[in-house]
């Protein structure tokens, strides 16, 4: 489908693209009334969709030069040219909008966090208890509100956190 965009004089083809990076990054892209007539609405929508996938792509996976020209095989060198030099030229701008749509998928983030590690020599109930205790203090920030939760761990309830933690990281490493 990216094929489309040959429909679209090679000099013009910059406007459209920085218009696309724009919706990209969370501002208005660009209007089917503008290129109406080049386009039917089924090829518009498919161009459109075609072209924000492929930045997301290109852009999420921190592709090379070479490897986006891969990904626009399809085009004719001044058309892939252009998308190149306009992907190239807000790499960073499109990776922060990416970076910020994923975030907010949840909202609630991670701030920041504290640990202790501490010793719980004896309790009420028990003259020698000898038990270790983590101690972890997670900072929140929910709708730009921040909160504090604190957690005490016993050392079997760390081991199933420290589980947890690791497989979620191999998860995340295999999306890579």
């Amino acid at each position: 489908m990216i094929k489309l965009l040959e429909k679209l004089p090679s000099e013009e083809c910059p406007k459209l693209i920085h218009r696309v990076l724009d919706e990209v990054c969370g501002r208005n892209g660009p209007r089917r009334t503008d290129y109406g007539e080049r386009w039917s609405l089924t090829e518009w929508v498919e161009l459109m969709n075609t072209l924000s996938s492929l930045i997301r792509f290109a852009v999420g996976r921190g592709c090379s030069d070479q490897e986006i020209q891969e990904l626009l095989s399809d085009l004719n060198a001044a058309h892939a040219e252009a998308v190149l030099q306009c992907v190239r030229s807000r790499f960073d701008e499109i990776r922060h909008a990416l970076v910020d749509r994923t975030n907010g998928i949840s909202s609630t983030q991670l701030h920041d966090f504290n640990w202790q590690l501490k010793l719980a020599l004896s309790s009420d109930k028990l003259s020698a208890l000898n038990t270790p205790l983590l101690n972890l203090s997670l900072d929140l920030k929910e709708n730009g509100i921040e909160r504090s939760v604190n957690i005490e761990m016993n050392k079997e309830e760390l081991h199933t956190l420290i589980s947890a933690l690791e497989a979620a990281n191999k998860v995340v490493l295999q999306l890579k």
